[in-house]
């Protein structure tokens, strides 16, 4: 990347959040926020944390780092920063999974000397920023798990407070024992995926290791309910080992065994609990978004 887009990229990962309500885009909507209606519904707090930024960044000499660039510079690190940022609207996820899983699966990779390509580099390295808790250790992982519950129960006592039906995973006298679950889902249908589409275009941090082909088999052949989670492989050459992956998978394995333990006291009770959102749905468990 170039130092311009580097810049705008970890502006966008600062202020990708600015001034968050601490509702989500489908609350917004629903009760007829003046941001959602500014924003015509679409990318509502995406829009709202850009255009807030920049206001701020614009307002006042004192906080404009990037008084010295040129006039031509200034457009378009304006105009990567908002990509950046409107890319971690959760409804557009999968279409930018399946935009890097061509370049990478179905493609020769990414060029680097194509502009668009370092584009679709910079969108997808926020996307994993802004996604990526079940990717750090465990402690800090639940710290951050622990925070967007908090945040998804206040919303749906708003919620409740308005005679609204109470969103998925957000009334607190009843889904506190479905946080697992709500990871589960989490983990396996949005941030492993894009983990490992990343990891196959190098986007991620670690290293390629050599394997045998034996190896190599049992890899592909191996068996496990999370999906995408196989080590990313060369055929017969080497898998690619992260800290990332790592964190990932003993976390999913965390998360499994106590929703095992809770679906089997609710079979004990004589329910039926087993609720496990089936890929396509959409599931925003981490990014309140």
């Amino acid at each position: 990347m170039t130092d311009l887009e580097l810049l705008a990229l970890f502006t966008a990962a600062a202020i990708h959040d600015y001034d968050h309500p601490g509702r989500t885009n489908a609350f917004l909507v629903a009760v007829g926020d003046t941001k959602a209606v500014m924003y015509n519904d679409r990318a509502v707090l995406e829009s709202h944390h850009v255009a807030s930024a920049w206001y701020l960044l614009t307002s006042d000499e004192r906080y404009n780092f990037c008084s010295g660039l040129s006039a031509t510079e200034f457009k378009r690190f304006r105009f990567l920063l908002i990509e950046a940022v409107l890319a971690t609207d959760l409804k557009k996820h999968f279409d930018f999974l399946a935009q890097l899983n061509a370049k990478t699966v179905d493609g020769e990779g990414m060029d680097w000397d194509n502009a668009e390509d370092r584009i679709l580099a910079l969108q997808m390295c926020i996307k994993l920023a802004d996604i990526n808790a079940p990717c750090k250790e465990f402690e800090l992982h639940t710290q951050w798990t622990r925070r967007i519950v908090d945040e998804f129960y206040q919303q749906g006592d708003n919620e409740a407070e308005l005679g609204m039906p109470v969103s998925a995973y957000m009334n607190r006298n009843k889904d506190e024992p479905r946080v697992p679950e709500l990871q589960l889902n989490f983990i396996k249908h949005l941030v492993a995926p894009l983990y490992h589409a990343m990891a196959s275009s190098c986007l991620v941090p670690g290293s390629w290791v050599e394997i045998s082909e034996e190896e190599d088999e049992e890899i592909r052949t191996g068996q496990s309910d999370l999906n995408c989670a196989k080590p990313t492989i060369m055929p017969h050459t080497h898998k690619f080992v992260s800290r990332l992956q790592e964190n990932l998978d003993s976390n999913y394995a965390v998360w499994k065994e106590k929703n095992e333990i809770y679906q089997a006291s609710l079979k004990t009770n004589g329910v039926d609990g087993d609720v496990i959102v089936e890929e396509g749905e959409e599931t925003k468990p981490e990014s309140e978004e």
